[in-house]
């Protein structure tokens, strides 16, 4: 179909300026002439025998891309945009075939937005057939758009500065290689890196240079339609309480009650309440500094701590070791400091305070003797001093084999008390992190207790104000790979809380950290593992060869590596089930405080760490994981990942026998019926009560209605009592015999 020739009062606003060929639209193909508006960014124009649309339409308002002109097997002719570049103009096939995918996604519900860097989403929706509603502002922070006919609006925007993102937006970027919110969007496990959200200033441009242009005139053509998917990276981009039913939406609303370290910290404290699980099993000691009583806490379990490391140095290996796992430095393996050995009476200070925290433990405490004056008014201060001395300076302890066993024997009695024993090896260094950051930002690792407490701004002041800050146990005896610290991200999905809904992905991966392991030196290089902090340091020197450079191993590729140190039923016996328990028990010390919504659903990254005996540590909890690749291997599974979430959340709502990929149901509890909460009310509603009037009832020749009573004797009216009297008396005996 070619251009007309002029002078047939067709519209030819623009064309002069533009310099580019016209193309006519069939009749059958007309898209309105609102929509016209909107295409042609003004320039209308209607004719009997068809539609024009050229001149200056560029990308923003609906032109086609080169990748549309080269399908249809035509040469894309050059237009000149109003900011200079240049432009197709619009295929009259492309623009058949865009309308009537346009309205068949309409009738089917298939309208979609996407807000932040999830190309892989896009493409996959996309392929079923749903159309893109891309939000005005092309992403602009603080940009609302209208998802609702009328006056309902949903507001649709980023805050300012950091979110629940884990780590959104690590990778290195290259913006030549397309828009993160709507350009060019790489297909589904593609090698190109995917990218974070760009500064406002240039998203404009991105529009322009957007090569499917045909998603953007979709996207106008629907730009008054409610959108049916909603996936944001942040869940206050959504106000979900505007949202109608039939909107699925990525998001659930008050989930700081277990992705913030704060909330998690308070929240499986309650897990008791729920489920016959200690979170001690699973969740590291975890305290909030901010609470007095928890502050108090804390330090109480530091002196404690110290008791217990001081055995530990004391008993030489009473802890045992699996073998083939590489160990972190013993205390004992340091020089002995200057000085003279520490006397013993230290060990048996140490004993004494661990044996009656034994005996508290297992309730032996309430019906015994109080404890003795020097276990009451233990000098902390000094202990404290003097085991810094054995454990950070490597001075000596003069010890008995007496005092040597008694350590032993009271390790083993711990053992069975205390599921943490274990873990927190002996140097007594705990991790302090801020209440609601991500990305291990802020997190420093301390071993004395003065410096926990000046890094938090704690004063010695009971009544001394402290921000939000939690510390939390370090997992001292972390399984070491090739002497190198790692933890696991591992995702699950949630796609509803009542009943609770928990899906867990089979694959996960590591990451590494760039130094090798010691608890001599504290520095984040050799105990975060955030992809966010690692990407600081540069490769330790002389680092084993079978590390990976990126830093990133498959958990497949763990799965390998235990197999070869003689471990290869842990993954599957004892990693995956204590990381599918911490999340269940996590999930459900929480449930009763999360907004739970039909049709809503969300993607969590949980972060382990493994002890030498491959039990499972939960760290934190992430909303919003990251999909912005850091690898070859979050390459390939965060596309994964993303690919089967859709699976689970828009497949199997059609079709409950599809397959969903690499998610596994681990959980589905019964349904609890939640009764409509109808607010205080204390009226009590009701009528008084009144005499019957005897009038009325003698009018009808019936009895009056009396409260029941005790029977009364009949008693015949004595011969002096007049005539209406003995009426009277002659009526109630009457009444009284017919009740009877």
């Amino acid at each position: 179909m070619g251009t007309q020739p002029r002078g047939q009062g067709q519209c030819l606003a623009g064309e002069a300026a533009a310099g580019a060929d016209v193309l006519s639209v069939p009749g059958p193909a007309r898209l309105g002439t609102s929509v016209q508006q909107d295409v042609l960014g003004g320039a209308q124009c209607s004719q009997d025998s068809g539609m024009r649309l050229g001149g200056p339409a560029d990308a923003a308002t609906g032109t086609l891309g080169s990748v549309g002109w080269r399908q249809a097997g035509q040469a894309a002719p050059a237009t000149t945009g109003h900011r200079g570049r240049h432009h197709p103009s619009l295929d009259p096939e492309q623009l058949q075939r865009a309308r009537l995918q346009v309205e068949r996604a309409i009738k089917e519900k298939k309208i979609f937005t996407v807000q932040g860097p999830y190309p892989i989403i896009r493409s996959l929706l996309r392929a079923r057939g749903w159309v893109e509603k891309k939000f005005g502002g092309a992403g602009k922070a603080g940009s609302r758009p209208e998802w609702h006919h009328g006056s309902q609006e949903t507001q649709l925007q980023e805050k300012a500065g950091d979110g629940d993102d884990a780590e959104q937006g690590e990778a290195a970027l290259d913006p030549r290689l397309g828009s993160a919110c709507c350009g060019a969007q790489p297909s589904q496990g593609t090698s190109e890196p995917l990218h974070s959200p760009s500064p406002p200033e240039e998203e404009e441009e991105r529009w322009d240079e957007d090569p499917e242009a045909i998603h953007n005139l979709m996207s106008r053509l629907v730009r008054d339609q409610v959108p049916y998917f909603i996936w944001t990276n942040r869940c206050s981009a959504v106000d979900c309480r505007l949202l109608q039913q039939d909107q699925v939406v990525n998001h659930y609303a008050r989930v700081g009650a277990f992705t913030t370290k704060e909330g998690l910290c308070q929240n499986l404290r309650n897990l008791p309440w729920f489920d016959q699980v200690d979170p001690d099993t699973f969740f590291p000691r975890c305290y909030r500094l901010r609470a007095a009583d928890e502050r108090q806490a804390f330090i109480e379990d530091f002196h404690l701590t110290a008791a217990r490391s001081l055995l530990k140095v004391a008993a030489e290996g009473a802890m045992d070791v699996l073998a083939g796992m590489e160990q972190p430095p013993k205390c004992s393996e340091e020089p002995a400091g200057p000085g003279p050995p520490l006397p013993p009476h230290l060990v048996e200070e140490a004993l004494q305070v661990c044996g009656q925290h034994l005996s508290a433990l297992g309730h032996q405490d309430i019906d015994g003797d109080p404890p003795s004056p020097p276990a009451v008014g233990t000098d902390w201060n000094r202990f404290l001093q003097d085991y810094y001395r054995v454990v950070h300076e490597g001075a000596g302890l003069a010890l008995s084999g007496a005092q040597r066993e008694q350590c032993r024997a009271l390790l083993q009695r711990l053992a069975g008390q205390l599921p943490q024993l274990g873990m927190e090896g002996d140097r007594n260094v705990w991790i302090l992190k801020p209440g609601a950051k991500s990305r291990g930002r802020g997190i420093v690792c301390a071993a004395r207790l003065e410096e926990v407490l000046r890094l938090a701004g704690v004063c010695v002041a009971p009544s001394a104000r402290v921000g939000e800050w939690v510390v939390q146990k370090y997992v001292e005896r972390p399984l070491l790979i090739f002497g190198t610290k790692f933890d696991i991200r591992q995702w699950f999905l949630v796609t509803d809380w009542n009943p609770l809904t928990v899906w867990f992905y089979r694959e996960s991966y590591l990451r590494f950290c760039s130094q090798p392991f010691s608890l001599h030196h504290l520095d984040p290089a050799r105990h975060l593992c955030n992809v966010s902090i690692q990407k600081r340091y540069r490769l330790a020197r002389g680092r084993h060869p079978q590390l990976p450079p990126d830093q990133t191993w498959s958990c497949r590729q763990l799965q390998a590596y235990l197999a070869q140190v003689g471990l290869g039923g842990a993954w599957h016996q004892v990693m995956v089930p204590g990381m599918k328990a911490a999340v269940v028990g996590a999930l459900r010390s929480a449930q009763d405080l999360v907004e739970h919504r039909k049709g809503s659903f969300e993607l969590y990254g949980a972060d382990f760490v493994f002890g030498e005996d491959c039990q499972p540590w939960l760290l934190e909890i992430n909303a919003s994981p990251t999909m912005a690749p850091s690898s070859a291997v979050t390459r390939r599974l965060c596309a994964s990942v993303q690919r089967d979430t859709l699976r689970v959340v828009i497949d199997c709502r059609d079709n409950p026998a599809c397959p969903t990929g690499a998610f596994e149901l681990i959980y589905k509890e019964a349904a609890v019926p939640v009764p409509p909460y109808v607010g205080l009310k204390l009226m009590v509603q009701g009528h008084s009560l009144k005499k019957p009037k005897l009038a009325r009832h003698r009018s009808q020749g019936k009895p009056p209605t009396t409260v029941p009573c005790a029977p009364q004797p009949l008693v015949p009216p004595s011969p002096s009592a007049g005539p209406r009297c003995k009426e009277k008396a002659r009526g109630r005996s009457q009444g009284e015999a017919e009740e009877l």
